[in-house]
């Protein structure tokens, strides 16, 4: 049996410590033209470089914020003009078409007036201009649709495909029908 060695020292060689660690800051040019210092010790020093090199490509926080921030207001924007020329075209249809003004919350009557609007256009389209549908038909379909009064259901159906609305209209119940049913 050989002596055992109560020697710490081993026969391979160890590494110093004594240098100096990996760069942690680093000065980043970013898209926008600033030039930042970056603390990025809290990522693995061989991930460093390739997020500097990720964040150069990027424009820095303040002008990213500012960006966002008017492009949110620009979405905005756009959305409520969307929302207004495709409230003016329901209103619009629902005069001509003789459809009933609609009822429940008030947060909800402008959005069931434009599902409303949707709805019967895309059966419109689904059933006379691309089926055998003929215009008797359809204003059986429109009658049935002037019972629904309430602008929830309307706005339920929103996702419905237009070829389905006779069934729905078939489906739906005394409460969708509202107060001002001339068929009770």
């Amino acid at each position: 049996m050989k002596p055992q060695n109560t020697s710490s020292t081993n026969s391979g060689s160890r590494i110093q410590r004594n240098s100096p660690r990996s760069r942690t800051t680093w000065n980043v040019q970013h898209t926008c033209g600033h030039d930042l210092p970056h603390d990025l010790s809290n990522r693995p020093a061989d991930k460093r470089a390739g997020f500097a090199r990720w964040l150069a490509a990027r424009d820095c926080t303040d002008c990213w914020q500012a960006g966002r921030h008017s492009d949110s207001a620009d979405r905005a924007q756009w959305l409520a003009a969307k929302r207004a020329e495709e409230q003016q075209a329901a209103t619009e249809w629902a005069q001509r078409f003789d459809m009933p003004p609609l009822e429940g919350p008030e947060r909800a009557l402008e959005w069931g007036e434009r599902s409303r609007h949707q709805l019967m256009t895309a059966a419109h389209t689904a059933l006379v201009i691309e089926d055998t549908w003929d215009e008797a038909d359809w204003a059986e379909v429109e009658e049935k649709a002037r019972t629904i009064t309430q602008a929830g259901w309307w706005i339920d159906q929103r996702d419905a495909d237009g070829s389905d609305l006779l069934e729905l209209l078939d489906a739906a119940g005394e409460s969708e029908r509202g107060t001002e049913n001339p068929f009770r």
